[in-house]
């Protein structure tokens, strides 16, 4: 179980009063040559702050990757070579991620499998998930596969090797880089005052949507998703509330990733578009999550065949790859069937030519059905089992007997500051501009004058607060 108050967040004072400066401070002092080195450095001592064995454990498969890579690309070498060096890796890292996030769950379902037929059951060894290894896990692999296929550059050093892999700003999660997307800038990357001020912009507008929204937002889901037997509209605000938490939090998260990025003359690509503006979830999943869904298409569901074989294996791949992807998501059937949900429904829209089914509704009508149908996905996503999101859903409905809880939920979700915040979050899913492209325009005095007070007031928020961990740690 993770410790937030013992990891390094990008929203703690640790963070942003010491670590941050003094990063900056010592990186803009040194010679370019240096400079990916101090970046290793730092984010080992950012990753480790709260397991330094997890650091060693990243350090080891870097290593390992970095010399397959090698092999791969080693002038003379046969393609059987480069076969075995790729299957090396693969097997190596899936090995490390399957054991310390899917152990726990793989023995525990042998365990009830056992139960159910009067078997013995076994001791499960406990087992803690490093925070962010399917991130850099996920870095490295895109590394060696694209060597393999001729898509990257081998890596010129092992300093810039280790650097990507361990960039702080999106080690612990995402979004998901590509070695072929840094490689030119490791070697040389262009460091102003307008990329760097374009940067702290980001980071700032990052900043106050986890700390004004997303927290805020998650205390209203946390009261109503732990409620015992929720009103109807409780769950359904409850069901929303989530909605905007993960999406404010992730995206929050990502911006801030982003901010950071840029202050080291680092770009790295937009990780959201305005998701919930989507009039299907064919078009969400190329608005969520552009790195993972990227990934997810390039590495694996080309690798199953893609749409070459076939509209029933197109089919087909479309809900293993979503399966696969709700899996490493975490190690629980609710991700399974959450990554189901989404495959099927673009199953069903490839079938429908890539629309969805209520295509001829006006243009809000879309957008609202494709959301409503997001929320019922987060309900599972969000629900400690499938028991707890099926009895959610008969809420929802009101097919379940609401509990006397409804003057208690109404301390937390029906108060003016949680109403308007509801209400803010609700505005700005649905309008068209993303803090990744306000900030690329010019800093001017008069975007200064806003971002400045915005900080100020964030950090006082950020204070008053008892935690702020981010939602995509535990994956």
């Amino acid at each position: 179980m993770l410790e937030p108050n013992r990891i390094m967040v990008f929203t703690t004072h640790v963070f942003l009063f010491y670590f941050l400066p003094l990063f900056l401070l010592v990186y803009y002092n040194l010679p370019n040559q240096w400079r990916n080195v101090w970046i290793t450095l730092a984010s080992y001592l950012f990753y480790g702050w709260w397991e330094p064995w997890f650091a060693s454990l990243m350090l080891f498969t870097t290593i390992l990757d970095f010399i397959w890579g090698k092999v791969i690309s080693r002038p003379g070498a046969t393609r059987m070579q480069q076969k075995l060096a790729v299957l090396a890796c693969v097997v190596t890292n899936l090995s490390f991620l399957a054991f310390f996030k899917y152990y726990m769950f793989a023995a525990e379902t042998m365990n009830e499998i056992l139960a159910a037929v009067g078997a013995q059951q076994f001791r499960v060894l406990q087992v803690v998930l490093p925070i962010g290894i399917s991130f850099y896990i996920f870095h490295s692999l895109t590394y060696i596969l694209d060597l393999y296929r001729g898509d990257a550059t081998p890596a010129k050093s092992f300093s810039g090797f280790s650097a990507f892999v361990a960039l702080f700003p999106n080690l612990v999660a995402g979004p998901i880089i590509r070695y072929k997307t840094l490689a030119d800038q490791l070697q040389k990357r262009d460091h102003t005052v307008s990329r760097f001020s374009s940067g702290v912009t980001i980071f700032v507008v990052g900043f106050a949507k986890k700390i004004l929204l997303a927290n805020p937002c998650g205390q209203v889901a946390d009261a109503v998703f732990n409620a015992s037997s929720p009103w109807a509209l409780d769950a359904w605000i409850g069901a929303l509330a989530y909605a905007f938490q993960i999406y404010f939090d992730f995206c929050g998260y990502s911006d801030m990733a982003v901010g950071l990025a840029r202050m080291m003359g680092f770009e790295f690509l937009k990780n959201f578009d305005a998701p919930y503006r989507s009039e299907s979830i064919t078009e969400i999943w190329r608005r969520w999550h552009i790195s993972l869904s990227t990934v997810l298409r390039d590495y694996l569901y080309f690798a199953l065949g893609g749409n070459r074989k076939g509209e029933r294996r197109t089919y087909f791949n479309l809900v293993v790859v979503m399966v696969l992807g709700g899996f490493w998501h975490g190690a629980k059937w609710n991700f399974v069937l959450w990554g189901a949900f989404h495959g099927l429904f673009l199953a069903l829209e490839r079938w429908n030519g890539k629309s969805s089914f209520y295509q001829s509704l006006p243009r809000p009508g879309r957008i609202g059905i494709t959301f409503i149908l997001m929320l019922f996905s987060w309900v599972l996503f969000r629900a400690d089992n499938l028991t707890a999101a099926s009895d959610y859903f008969r809420a929802m409905f009101g097919l379940s007997q609401p509990g006397n809880v409804s003057s208690l939920l109404a301390a937390t979700i029906y108060t003016p500051y949680h109403l308007i915040v509801l209400a803010v979050c609700a505005l700005l899913v649905f309008q068209p501009l993303q803090a990744h492209d306000w900030a690329q325009s010019p800093v001017t005095w008069r975007r200064a004058a806003l971002v400045v007070p915005l900080f100020i007031f964030v950090l006082l928020s950020m204070f008053s607060q008892a935690s702020n961990p981010f939602l995509y740690f535990q994956f």
